[in-house]
């Protein structure tokens, strides 16, 4: 008897790795093997991480980089890896967000799914100085899980968040922590500043850029973009994209494959030039003409017949909010929307007066 249920037991054991080898191999074509039970005793919190984890898990993919080059003697075309980062499913139309500085350096990407399928992507649009970029890819729609969506304006100092990545396309990884700062700046690769970041202690470790950062009912808050670390680790400083901004860029880079920047048709001066002269806001460098500041009267600089220079208009607050410098100007814009009107306090020779006129889209 006892030797019959040694046979028996190693029999079972064998088949349990059979059954665990077929489940890996066919994970790539099935998906992801079933995840196993949450153990008792757990605390509700904690069985709430869990679950929250294990459904955005599937939303959540790698992306690869590679840079084409051509070989000096041999003239062959080579791939050249640039870099990978995570993204996230947008929709079951195949688009994928991610961070625009995980695709800068890219001619050719690749998207791998959480069930392990690789797919060729292309660029559909890219928002530089916003961090953003969106991908497509063939997949079919039954392996894309988008994620919900929640509102980074209603965020509150202290809120639980979750920071999913998939770094260098080993695993899925979560950190926990809260939002430890709203309203912050960061600098964008295209060298604007993104206003309303979320700040997080939920470690961002390199390879987790472009990944979603969620709450605590796993809606999506924002994009996990950069980290403040001299060493280059998490320091427990990370920075996200409000997901307000996203929602609003992402069916523009949809539609045209840029951001679409409205304006007033005017050319302002150089922010250094302007505090060279002393000027505390935006001046009016060129009015285009037949646009909504043509049409309002503003002017810009002029020369007289001397070739002296004579400031026009300056304009120094929108809808009351004061701006003093052209990234203030073009946030405020942004802010408001193209087809919006918006009231400027302009400032000419010592007088300041409030100019209205409706928002266009510039180029």
């Amino acid at each position: 008897m006892r030797r019959t249920g040694r046979r028996a037991a190693v029999r079972a054991m064998l088949a349990g790795v059979v059954l665990l080898a077929g489940q890996a191999a066919g994970a790539g074509a099935q998906g992801v093997a079933k995840a196993p039970p949450i153990p008792e005793g757990l605390g509700r919190d904690e069985v709430r991480t869990i679950t929250v984890f294990r459904q955005a898990a599937d939303s959540v993919v790698f992306i690869t980089a590679v840079a084409l080059r051509r070989d000096l003697f041999s003239l062959d075309v080579l791939q050249v890896p640039q870099g990978s980062g995570s993204g996230f499913v947008w929709d079951r139309k195949g688009h994928v967000v991610t961070n625009f500085h995980v695709i800068a350096d890219g001619d050719r990407f690749r998207v791998t799914l959480a069930d392990g399928s690789e797919w060729g992507a292309t660029v559909v649009g890219a928002a530089p100085n916003k961090d953003l970029a969106v991908l497509k890819i063939g997949a079919p729609a039954s392996a894309l899980h988008p994620l919900p969506r929640g509102n980074s304006s209603q965020l509150v100092v202290g809120q639980k968040v979750l920071a999913i990545g998939n770094p260098f396309g080993l695993d899925h990884t979560l950190t926990v922590g809260v939002v430890s700062a709203l309203g912050r700046e960061l600098r964008s690769p295209g060298g604007r500043i993104i206003r309303d970041v979320i700040q997080t202690d939920a470690a961002i470790n390199p390879g987790n850029s472009g990944g979603p950062l969620l709450d605590s009912r796993g809606r999506l808050i924002g994009i996990n973009s950069a980290i403040y670390s001299p060493s280059g680790a998490s320091a427990g400083i990370g920075f996200a994209v409000p997901v307000d901004t996203v929602e609003r860029l992402v069916p523009q880079l949809l539609r045209y494959g840029h951001p679409i920047q409205p304006g007033i048709g005017i050319i302002p001066l150089p922010d250094r030039w302007a505090a060279q002269l002393g000027v505390d806001g935006v001046v009016v460098r060129k009015v285009l003409r037949g646009g909504p500041a043509d049409r309002a009267g503003l002017v810009g600089i002029r020369s007289t017949w001397s070739r002296r220079l004579v400031l026009g208009d300056v304009i120094v607050a929108v809808n009351g909010h004061p701006v003093h410098s052209v990234d203030d100007l073009l946030y405020e814009f942004e802010a408001a929307g193209t087809g919006n009107e918006v009231a400027l306090t302009v400032a000419r020779d010592g007088e300041e007066r409030t100019v209205r006129m409706t928002l266009e889209a510039e180029e």
